[in-house]
């Protein structure tokens, strides 16, 4: 199941696996990666066998639905703590069909190499793409639509100091921007956006950390319900 298309260099493809319930929604994952230059190693149906899978086999990501069988809850998210847990750095992309934000944050207290997308992106290669390879780097991807939720709810009363475009960089920092990915998107100046993001951190009382994951995660947790 390995794809040749899309590999820089000489450098190997990317090795992921997929586990989701829906067979359909595997197949598709598994063309859009195959189509983009990974290695496709597993595609499983269950949580089941992930561990084995992880220690049998180096990953670089696990590409992982939230809900799976048997109960259809939360699943997807204790494997993943599990794997923290063991101390596994594989980037981990966390798959929903719902903008849930306590299980956002939750997936992201995890630890980095981590994120949190709604399926319905698959049907956009190029994000879904870019996520796997932010977890597999160990970044983190906050899906946009949750952030949304997150930071148009109205009970966040810390946000009512921020300016428009305050609020705008908060929108992709918490998205999993870096600085230089916020600098871009908004047409600013990597000085410029470190300002914003130096006023937004003590306004809101965050320590603006060097970690790219933690500074999300700080943003979620103060947003979040």
């Amino acid at each position: 199941m390995t794809g040749e298309a899309g590999s820089a260099g000489n450098r190997a493809p990317l090795r992921v696996a997929i586990a989701d319930d829906s067979v359909l929604l595997r197949s598709g994952i598994e063309t859009v990666l195959l189509a983009h230059g990974f290695d496709v190693v597993a595609s499983l149906d269950s949580a089941d066998g992930v561990h084995e899978l992880i220690e049998d086999d180096r990953l670089d990501a696990l590409v992982l639905d939230i809900r799976m069988p048997p109960t259809h809850s939360d699943e997807g998210l204790l494997v993943l703590e599990a794997l923290r847990a063991s101390g596994s750095d594989v980037g981990v992309l966390m798959l929903s069909m719902y903008a849930t934000p306590s299980y956002a944050i939750r997936a992201m207290s995890a630890g980095g190499g981590t994120g949190y997308l709604l399926k319905d992106r698959i049907a956009d290669p190029e994000s879904f793409v870019h996520a796997v390879h932010t977890v597999a780097g160990g970044g983190s991807v906050v899906d946009p639509e949750v952030v949304a939720l997150l930071v148009g709810t109205p009970s966040s009363n810390a946000l009512t100091s921020l300016t428009p475009r305050e609020r705008e960089v908060l929108t992709l920092m918490a998205q999993g921007k870096s600085n230089g990915g916020i600098a871009a998107a908004l047409f600013l100046s990597l000085k410029t956006v470190e300002t914003h993001i130096g006023s937004i951190m003590a306004k809101l009382g965050i320590d603006d950390s060097p970690g790219e994951h933690r500074r999300v995660l700080a943003v979620l947790r103060l947003l979040g319900p």
